[in-house]
Order: C-alpha cells, then structure tokens, then sequence
C-alpha cells in the first residue's frame, strides 16, 4: 500500500501539502467520500487534535461536534484562530462525563465517529468497553495502528497497541480478523501477517511462540481470515529479505508483510512510539469492532496523526463491510 498519487492530485483536492504523501490514497479516498463524517470529539479543549480535525473538515470529511467546557474550548479556538469556523458546539458542565456524552450522541444517530479529546485514555476506553453502551459489534475491539516506516516501501499496519494488555490466542484471532477487516477497506490485497516474536521457532518457555504457531496452523486447516499468516517471527526477518537469507529462513513474504500482530500490549505500544520519535515514522491509528470507528490519538501526538486518523475513521464510517 505504497504511495502513487502525485501532489498535485492533493493541491486540487485543496489539501495541505504538510501530509504525509505516504497516506495520499487514505486521505484522497477520505476527501471523496459523499459526505463528511459527523465527529464527536469528546473533551474538545486541546490544540493537536483540533488542528487535525479542522483541516480534515478543510479536506471535506469531517464535520466537527465539540464537547466539553463551554469557555476552554472556546478559548482554544480563539488562540488557534479557528473560532470563526463551522462546529457544532455541545456545552457541558464540569461534572458530566464528555466520553459518555458522546457515547450518547452516537447512540441517538447524531454522530458518526467517536473522537478522543482532552481525557486521560483509561477514562476515553472505561466507557467505550463498558456493555452497557452496547457499541461492541460481534467480536472484540482492537486497535489498528498504520505506520509508514522510511526505510520500508508501504505502509504497515500493526496491532493491538493500545487495548489489550497480555492478549490471549483467541484475542489474538481477532486481532487478526479486525486488522484484515481494515485491510480490506484501505485496499489492501491479499494482505501479509506476520505474529512477532522473539525467535522464529516455537518454544515451550515462551506463550507467545506457541501462541503463533497454533494460530498459524489453525489458519491453514480452518481459515479464519482473508489473509497469508506466519509466525512466530521475529522483527528482522519480517523487514528484510536480506536477513531471511543469511538466516536460511524460507518465507516469501520476508520484507513485504503488510501486518503484524504484536504479543503484547507493552512491545506494541514501545514500538510504535520508538519509531514515531526515532525513526521519523508517520502513523494513525483508529480502534475497530465498534458499532463506529474511533479515532484514539495521544495528546502528545502531532496534528497531522489526528487528521490521518479521522481519514482513516470516515471511510471506514461510510464503508458497507465495515462490521461485517
């Protein structure tokens, strides 16, 4: 899933050439769409997520809808210099809760994808996983994150790295499920996962290892993904070509995976940050298997990844397979 727009094609469409081009196709399919989606961002007082939202309501796929105090977020707008532009603003007191506020709004229709704002994340996900919001489909949620790496020629798409601590194999199936299912969407083709580890050889001493090699085999006798699966494998030999053959490892997808499924919550999240702050990797992220997408950015993240994020989180809204 490597870039082939020109950008030109993004000036036309009245993009700000600041974006990444490596998400030119996401961000281009995003500012087609009929109609933008409706955002709900809850706790709207804070500048990143802001800037991101209101430059995709710029790029024609977002509608902004405010939550939270009445005079922060106004006071945001007024330094940002947004305050004259389109938003619907939901004032609440001090007291409610912004996340279940836009929960609410969500369940009554008047919103199509759930935004964090200005919440700590324990607080954005307590009521998000709470059942009794009802806005599970059938399955499990997981976060999706999509990284594209310099030195790697497309865009990978890594998870979970933000909602399951120690994720059991079953979990995990449905990490694949939904990573596939996102796949799909962003037009992946016959898309590549790879479960790392830290060696390429099951071993007793090490759930994970194990844990990849039951999945694998149970892929190939009753597939439960659209997808080539391996593992276990360790992070060299999904990346390069060249380390799969000084280590006599035989798989073809070496160097060209398109996913991989993290063994736990810590690694992932460790490696998606080392690689936003190290290694100039530029990602979003959304959470999927809810009744709506749900854009999950850090408060420390730049404006360009909420942006990419609402990208990714309209197409999916306004996609029929998307829950399926």
């Amino acid at each position: 899933w490597s870039s082939d727009v020109c950008s030109s094609d993004l000036e036309e469409n009245n993009m700000d050439t600041q974006y990444s081009h490596d998400f030119d196709r996401i961000v281009n399919t995003a500012s087609s769409l009929q109609k933008p989606a409706r955002v709900a961002i809850a706790g709207a007082d804070v500048e990143n997520m802001l800037l991101g939202l209101f430059d995709a309501q710029e790029a024609g796929f977002a509608e902004p809808i405010l939550i939270g105090n009445y005079q922060k977020i106004m006071d945001k707008l007024k330094a940002l210099g947004l305050e004259n532009r389109s938003f619907d603003l939901q004032p609440v007191a001090d007291d409610v809760n912004v996340v279940q506020y836009a929960i609410d709004m969500v369940a009554a229709g008047k919103a199509d994808v759930l935004m964090r704002g200005n919440t700590q994340t324990r607080d954005f996900l307590l009521p998000v996983v709470n059942k009794s919001n009802h806005l599970l489909e059938d399955g499990l949620m997981t976060h999706v994150s999509m990284i594209k790496i310099p030195d790697y020629h497309k865009v990978l798409f890594i998870s979970d790295v933000t909602l399951l601590v120690r994720p059991s194999a079953d979990q995990k199936e449905e990490i694949i499920k939904n990573m596939v299912r996102v796949m799909k969407i962003m037009n992946v083709e016959d898309p590549k996962i790879a479960i790392l580890s830290l060696i390429e050889t099951p071993n007793f001493y090490m759930k994970d290892t194990l844990d990849a090699a039951n999945l694998v085999v149970k892929q190939k006798r009753h597939p439960f993904a659209d997808c080539k699966l391996v593992g276990p494998i360790p992070w060299d030999l999904i990346m390069s070509k060249e380390a799969a053959r000084l280590k006599n490892y035989d798989c073809e997808y070496c160097g060209d995976f398109d996913g991989i499924v993290m063994p736990d919550l810590m690694s992932g999240n460790l490696l998606i940050k080392v690689l936003q702050m190290n290694a100039r990797a530029n990602s979003c992220g959304i959470i999927t298997g809810a009744k709506v997408p749900i854009a999950i950015t850090s408060r420390s993240d730049s404006k360009e990844q909420a942006f990419l994020s609402l990208a990714a989180c309209a197409i999916l809204s306004q996609t029929k397979k998307y829950g399926e």
